[in-house]
């Protein structure tokens, strides 16, 4: 049968099922490529020579042309090259021009230490944009604390935006170490500001300051007349008060500066006073440099330690939450077990207060502070309180600690209350409580601390709100039939002072400015002994016991959040045990230091 018979048989068939294949041959295109090449070993139908010092490489005018806008502009226009049989490579080195033309021909290319800058180097030049990229992807995986700002200039040099934003972005995490490194003290003083007025820098306020300290003194004849600048891209509200007075000031170059001996000063009337509104009294051209945000890189943590595990003994574990797993993690165990001890956060530091010890032959009330910080992960002992205490109260207000009443070392409630000053490491005795309570709910804010019911001494509820004046040291107390409420937390949100549970499954929000509560959505179950803190911007209750549907009290492992905006709890999990009279409290932390830390 001829063609045209095929054809007309297969025309007069049924339509077929496929009316057109649409056939690609996924090998054609590299089989070309190698063929190519076998003829370009072979010195077949090649058509140029190019040249770089004694090395000549025959290749095919066409094949470079298709692989790089610069061959095409250099062979398809009215240039010199075009005529030409042999051209002469300039800039490029016979071993990397070696490379760049197998590269072409085969796709294949290996980069190494020895000859990566070069190579990016001529691909950039040739136009060779994925291997430009490749070579930059080596780079990266070289990265590290120690070259990543001269790998930031390099990514300069060669205009690499890639390379330019991994070395960056480690710079940035990896501050701390950076900082260290003799190329940060070869940065000019736009580079370094640019990175220390960085949100997303990853460091503590102290090391920023350290690390212009020693930028300057890398340099102090020229670098001298910068200080002024520099230190105010140091976020001095977030710095540590006894690092920022004790340090800072006396550092010499503070004091060779008038401005910011200015700002140390007017940052001092700041802190020092009780008033928070001595922040009017601040110089106009200083309220941005302590309004500035904290930096990205920090962190809000949620922390649970001591308390009573499984109904069984006191517990020496403290744990942190991962709000990203939604998992929690173990930090180092406190030293003893303490029985209703108190628990509270300064300067993102854990205290941990007084307490029955239970560890020994015979329990003793202690007034031993413990603390723990996030950043190294081992406990201390800090300077003990005035007296002896357990179930009593502590809060914290500026750059004090308060402990409140509780039981005294002969098993008595106390009325005492004592202060603790962070910058000078002094207790000190304060103005005592009008009416002895126990397990208040305790808060303080807007220049006051307030104490909200509790249970006197014949074990009834206490119907009153106690409140004292930090400034006048004066307590004043008021009667409120809302205020019921016995072992249960109290935690500042919103400028509101919210109450959770205490024998009752109510929520109260105390509006200090109104004088008045607001009533929120209930609890599911009847809590107390129960723990809150507040954590990016809700409301967090860990553990406690509660009253079931049976009357019986009950150990609970619960894990809740409150959202004030919609006046609705969820649910986020549970503790990895049940847990009663504890801590929980938000500490601040750089990146996530505790995970690193042993």
């Amino acid at each position: 049968m001829t063609l045209n018979g095929l054809k007309w048989s297969l025309l007069s068939m049924d339509p077929p099922a496929v009316e057109v294949l649409h056939y690609k041959d996924g090998e054609q295109s590299s089989t070309l490529l190698q063929q190519l090449n076998k003829l370009r070993e072979q010195n077949i139908l090649t058509d140029v020579i190019l040249r770089a010092g004694n090395k000549e490489i025959p290749c095919h005018r066409n094949v470079l042309v298709s692989s790089s806008p610069y061959f095409r502009a250099m062979f398809c226009n009215n240039f010199l090259e075009t005529q030409q049989t042999r051209v002469d490579m300039k800039g490029v080195g016979p071993v990397i021009l070696t490379s760049i033309v197998d590269y072409v021909y085969t796709g294949l290319v290996s980069i190494n230490l020895d000859n990566v800058l070069r190579l990016m180097q001529a691909a950039s030049m040739l136009q060779y944009g994925r291997l430009f990229e490749a070579c930059s992807y080596f780079l990266q995986a070289q990265l590290r604390p120690d070259n990543c700002l001269s790998m930031i200039r390099l990514s300069d040099m060669m205009n690499c935006d890639s390379l330019r934003e991994k070395a960056k972005e480690m710079a940035m995490k990896s501050f701390t170490d950076v900082s260290s490194s003799e190329d940060l003290c070869e940065l000019s003083l736009q580079e370094l500001m640019g990175y220390l007025d960085d949100d997303s820098l990853c460091a503590e306020e102290e090391q920023v300051f350290e690390t212009l300290v020693a930028w300057i003194h890398h340099d102090p004849v020229s670098r001298k007349g910068t200080i002024s600048n520099l230190f105010k891209k140091v976020r001095l509200r977030h710095l540590h008060p006894t690092y920022l007075f004790q340090f800072i000031a006396n550092d010499p170059l503070i004091q060779s500066s008038t401005l910011c001996t200015e700002i140390i000063e007017s940052v001092r009337r700041l802190m020092f006073s009780i008033d928070a509104r001595s922040f009017r009294d601040l110089v106009v051209d200083f309220k941005p440099l302590w309004a500035a945000p904290r930096r990205r890189s920090y962190n809000d943590a949620l922390v649970v330690v001591g308390g009573r595990r499984n109904n069984e003994q006191t517990s020496r574990e403290a744990l942190v939450f991962d709000e990203k797993t939604q998992k929690w993690q173990r930090l180092a165990k406190l030293p003893v077990r303490l029985y209703k001890a108190s628990y509270v956060a300064l300067h993102s530091i854990l205290y941990v207060l007084g307490g029955l010890t239970t560890n020994t032959r015979r329990s003793h009330v202690s007034r031993t502070v413990y603390t723990l910080s996030l950043k190294t992960n081992q406990w201390r002992t800090a300077e003990p309180m005035l007296e002896p205490r357990f179930a009593h109260q502590s809060v914290s207000y500026l750059h004090f600690l308060f402990v409140l009443g509780g039981l005294g070392s002969d098993r008595q409630l106390t009325p005492s209350v004592e202060r603790y000053n962070g910058m000078f490491n002094q207790w000190e005795s304060v103005s005592p409580i009008p009416e002895a309570v126990l397990h208040p709910a305790v808060a303080a804010t807007n220049q006051r601390i307030y104490m909200f019911g509790g249970q006197d001494a014949t074990q009834n509820p206490a119907r009153l709100i106690q409140v004292y004046h930090i400034g006048r040291n004066m307590w004043s107390k008021m009667e409120n039939r809302t205020v019921k409420n016995v072992s249960a937390p109290a935690v500042v949100l919103d400028e509101k002072i919210y109450i959770v549970g205490g024998y009752t499954r109510r929520v109260n929000a105390y509006d200090v400015e109104a004088n008045k509560f607001i009533i929120c959505a209930n609890l599911k179950e009847r809590r107390m002994h129960h723990a809150a803190s507040s954590l990016n911007g809700k409301l967090y209750v860990t553990g406690g016991r509660h009253i079931n549907g049976h009357d019986v009290i009950e150990d609970t492992d619960t894990l809740e959040c409150f959202d004030p905006k919609t006046d609705t709890w969820t649910c986020k999990g549970s503790l990895p045990y049940k847990l009663y009279d504890h801590g929980s409290l938000t500490l601040t932390c750089v990146g996530n230091n505790w995970k690193k830390s042993p």
